[in-house]
């Protein structure tokens, strides 16, 4: 598979606490050189991002981040911030309790309120699939689905665990044609990058791929 492809299916990712604008900056540079879908970066920063890359990179952010048991009215005023402040894509938390609780219902509301607040911008659901059953990332597909997102994604990269191959095969026969998943935590090499896509991924939640492509030819070509 050519590079290219597998690049501009990365939210090139920097989300550690300690995260200063000069590592956000190089994140920032490097999705430009490297095309990539967007820099996924701490909230605190897209405006000083989207300033930054002046429309040459889409700006996601996180809300509700990492544990997801922020109130719906805490989650929606975090989204609408991150849009005014330039953010083009966002990925939400779901409450996981809420889906030990069945609370099912609810975490659907929560989605279709953040939805809105997006105002037509790109809502990926972070479901956190290394702390869920399987009968539970099968619901939160079903979920997701009629909530109206855009994207399902598997984890935050905070927890126990991050993609796997099985999460996403489920994940892709579980929701609707129309919802997109994002793969994310721990993908470690082009092979693997290569075989998500693969099983059906449309975006990869990642830093290591950009970084494994410098040291193997320094971008040439790029």
């Amino acid at each position: 598979m050519d590079r290219k492809d597998i690049l501009k299916t990365v939210d090139h990712t920097l989300l550690t606490q300690t995260a200063t604008w000069e590592e956000i900056r190089g994140i920032l540079d490097d999705g430009i050189k490297y095309q990539t879908a967007s820099a996924c970066i701490p909230a605190a920063y897209v405006k000083q991002a989207a300033e930054y890359v002046e429309g040459r990179l889409p700006i996601c952010t996180v809300i509700g981040f990492p544990n997801g048991y922020s109130t719906t009215a805490v989650k929606v005023f975090e989204t609408k911030d991150a849009i005014a402040n330039g953010a083009e894509e966002i990925d939400m938390v779901v409450n996981i309790g809420w889906v030990k609780d069945g609370k099912y219902q609810e975490i659907e509301d929560e989605i279709r309120q953040i939805h809105e607040a997006c105002g037509g911008k790109i809502l990926k659901v972070i479901i956190e699939t290394c702390l869920l059953t399987e009968e539970e990332k099968i619901r939160m597909c079903e979920t997701v689905t009629c909530a109206g997102a855009e994207f399902i994604k598997t984890s935050t990269g905070f927890s126990t665990a991050g993609a796997t191959f099985a999460d996403v095969e489920l994940m892709r026969k579980h929701v609707g044609k129309e919802v997109k998943v994002k793969a994310a935590g721990g993908i470690a090499s082009l092979e693997d990058a290569e075989k998500f896509m693969a099983l059906g991924v449309d975006r990869l939640g990642t830093s290591r791929i950009i970084k494994i492509i410098k040291q193997t030819d320094d971008g040439a070509g790029y």
